[in-house]
């Protein structure tokens, strides 16, 4: 099992004995430090947030209380998050440089919502030009990082089937349990499956849409997937269902998919593909997809405008990720493969709701999480999870749903009501 704590690494890769950086008191700031203080309280001073440096000094002159405080307890944070802020908070908060008064989560979204609704900096420009390709082994060794930290660990937080992507609250008093089984059949409505047919999952997580899409509707599916801790309990829980005939879990990347198929379907994968490897994608599609009859569905975190992920989440979250913007994905996935749009249907809300699920119940696991992993690493996680959070709570991410078709076949329903009804066909 993939144990490796983020709490014993530092940003450069140098062993940190304990992983929390040591807190002792700084003495007083000096004047430079005031003064560096001052310039990130004008820039965060929009969000209601006051700045307060390991001495007590604070630039807010705001009439009304702040919403939170950032607790700056060195000068090197402090430095950092004037030279670069994108990693630098991340980091100092994950090892206790920094730490937040008030609601984590209520602090990151006023402060997503004053400081980042400008269009891309020069930093991030270059991050985009200079990203790796996600080629097949990259690909690998980016799932290894995030999703086989352990089995054990999701399931300290996700929903008992270990879905990992945004829910669908029908009402919002549904549980995290109810809304991920509402979202899987939500998609298989979407893609009105009909017993008999054959389906590609391209990513499928620790199983829960393949088995859904083979127990409820009788489809026959093949679900690929690079993480052998995920595929492991994929397999088990197909045993236990007696769905083995129906349901083949292949431990292999996208790109080698073959055959031709009814129906293609992604969540949550699209993310990982990298924008160099979009053509790729989508000559997948086009190679594996039937002509007649045949439609799609992907399901991704996506943006309004082109924008890199965070460097931080990708140093420590997700490496090599890459959120697209709805054109990029018709224009470079889509429209090259020769598929032509149905439907799309944004559901940032829903992960919002999601991620707050999650980042209750990661609280709740607080100290298991600890005790396997180290205090940075859950620091950074509780970080990840609440910043992501704010991100769809702001409209800073985006979460989409596109079905598709191949250009000359017909759409797979004439019109939108019976995906919102209850389904027939879901076994309960």
């Amino acid at each position: 099992m993939y144990m490796r704590s983020l709490a014993t690494f530092d940003a450069s890769g140098k062993h940190l004995r304990s992983g929390i950086r040591a807190t002792a008191p700084h003495g007083p700031a000096h004047a430079l430090d005031r003064w560096l203080a001052t310039l990130i309280q004008r820039t965060i001073d929009a969000a209601h947030v006051r700045l307060r440096l390991w001495d007590g000094f604070t630039a807010y002159e705001r009439p009304s209380d702040p919403i939170g405080e950032l607790i700056i307890h060195d000068r090197r944070t402090l430095i950092g998050l004037v030279v670069n802020p994108d990693v630098a908070f991340g980091e100092a908060y994950m090892d206790g440089g920094l730490d937040v008064r008030g609601s984590l989560e209520r602090v990151l979204e006023a402060l997503f919502r004053a400081t980042l609704a400008g269009p891309p900096s020069l930093r991030e420009r270059l991050a985009t030009a200079a990203a790796l390709p996600n080629t097949l082994a990259a690909s690998r060794r980016n799932a290894h990082e995030h999703y086989d930290l352990g089995n054990n660990f999701y399931a300290l937080w996700l929903d008992r089937d270990l879905v990992y992507t945004c829910a669908y609250f029908e009402t919002p008093s549904m549980s995290l349990d109810q809304a991920q089984r509402a979202k899987l059949d939500l998609i298989c409505r979407k893609l009105r499956l009909r017993a008999g047919e054959t389906v590609i999952e391209a990513g499928c997580g620790w199983g829960a849409l393949a088995i859904h899409m083979a127990r409820g509707y009788g489809v026959r599916v093949k679900a690929f997937n690079i993480s052998r801790e995920q595929l492991t309990y994929a397999r088990q829980w197909a045993a236990r269902e007696r769905l083995t005939s129906r349901v083949e879990f292949i431990e292999d990347d996208y790109r080698n998919v073959s055959g031709r198929f009814d129906v293609f379907v992604s969540v949550g994968m699209l993310e990982h593909v990298g924008r160099r490897h979009f053509q790729t994608l989508g000559e997948t599609l086009r190679r594996t997809l039937r002509r007649d009859g045949g439609r799609g569905l992907l399901h991704f975190i996506g943006r309004d405008n082109p924008r890199p992920v965070s460097a931080w989440i990708r140093r420590r979250i997700f490496p090599g990720g890459y959120t697209p913007t709805l054109a990029e994905v018709t224009s470079l996935v889509l429209g090259p493969a020769g598929m032509s749009v149905f439907d799309v249907e944004n559901l940032r809300l829903h992960y919002a709701q999601t991620l707050a699920h999650w980042a209750d119940r990661f609280a709740a696991a607080a100290h298991e999480v600890r005790a396997a992993y180290g205090e940075s690493f859950r620091r950074a996680w509780e970080l990840y999870l609440a910043g992501s959070q704010a991100s769809f709570a702001t409209g800073w991410m985006q979460l989409f749903q596109i079905v598709f078709v191949p250009a000359e076949s017909a759409p797979p329903s004439w019109t939108r009501r019976d995906r919102y009804e209850a389904s027939t066909g879901a076994a309960a």
